[in-house]
């Protein structure tokens, strides 16, 4: 039996469940739909399981091997029940974004959410549980002040000091509504994003909150000129950052290898109910937060195509879009001043 606490969570999941079937994927009771779960995250491959059936009787749940690691394709007849799917729901350890096999199940028109790393209680309690039609709306709603803008600068009292000019328009439709054939999202869903224009960034980056979904002891400083990285201190983190970069050189040809510390993208959190937890997905989406991210940048539109994505968190940002205050001091404002 289980005790109060166990039962109130499980009552959160299923709660959280229900928004992700009924609002974010808008399931309808004709259609199939796959649950992929590992035993890590059993429980909220669960939870998304029972709420989907409650909606739909075309419903199966499949448990992934504990062994399966990032971008590793899952076993072949999981690959095939994906692609004969209208919905499929992966509550995993790794993400199975960048597999064959989802590409596969999106060229079938199946539309998928991936919430790769939440765990039950980030599920039960944290961005999972916003107002993602209010959510919609709001993000939806701030095309008119983003467009046509381009210069931005970016400041903060932990030494944050950027400037770049955007090289397109700002991205809106990560707003946890995914209920169009083929399309994929990421859940928990809230944030803005843009492509900066290459070669235009400069100045200083200073990570604060989190380094690829774990929170930071000590701030990472980071230099850009010219749009790349060109030092980066900052503790034990840093000296692994570095490492990481001059290994990913390793091998490319000298045009490639110069693109790798590209600074590839830059958004802010607009999620109300998401928490800075060294969650990877749910740090990038916390209301007043905001994100810079390096290395590929070709699903925005650029032309740094190397094998390296890495995202940093940072905190109490304030971001001016020419005559707009984005954030003042982690504050969404979205004002003209």
């Amino acid at each position: 039996m289980l005790d109060s606490d166990s039962e109130e969570l499980a009552q959160a999941m299923l709660t959280a469940a229900r928004s992700v079937v009924r609002t974010c994927m808008q399931i309808r009771s004709v259609e199939s739909v796959l649950v992929i779960t590992d035993p890590k995250f059993a429980e909220v491959g669960r939870a998304l399981y029972e709420a989907s059936a409650e909606v739909t009787e075309r419903i199966l749940l499949m448990m992934m091997p504990a062994s399966l690691r990032e971008g590793s394709e899952p076993p072949n007849q999981v690959a095939d029940l994906m692609r004969r799917q209208d919905v499929i729901l992966i509550a995993t350890q790794f993400s199975l974004t960048h597999t064959r096999a989802r590409a596969n199940a999106s060229r079938e028109g199946a539309r998928i959410a991936s919430m790769p790393g939440i765990d039950a209680l980030t599920f039960a309690n944290g961005g999972m549980t916003a107002d993602y039609n209010a959510l919609q709306k709001e993000i939806s709603g701030t095309n008119k002040l983003l467009r046509r803008r381009r210069e931005v600068v970016i400041t903060s009292e932990a030494g944050t000091n950027l400037t770049f000019t955007t090289g397109g328009r700002w991205i809106l439709e990560d707003n946890g509504i995914c209920n169009r054939p083929g399309v994929i999202t990421n859940l928990p869903a809230g944030k803005i994003f843009v492509l900066p224009k290459e070669g235009t960034a400069h100045g200083r980056i200073v990570i604060d909150g989190s380094w690829q979904g774990k929170l930071v002891d000590e701030p990472i400083s980071i230099l850009i000129e010219k749009g790349q990285i060109v030092d980066i201190v900052g503790g034990d983190v840093a000296d692994q950052i570095n490492s990481k970069i001059e290994a990913t050189k390793t091998g490319l040809r000298q045009s490639k290898a110069a693109l790798v510390g590209t600074f590839a993208e830059f958004g802010f959190g607009m999620n109300p109910r998401a928490k800075l937890s060294g969650n990877y997905l749910e740090d990038l989406v916390y209301r007043g937060g905001a994100y810079f991210g390096f290395g590929n940048n070709l699903a925005l539109g650029g032309t740094a195509s190397v094998p390296l994505n890495l995202r940093g968190v940072a905190r109490k940002l304030s971001v001016q879009l020419e005559d707009v205050d984005l954030l003042v001091e982690g504050k969404v404002t979205l004002k003209v001043k």
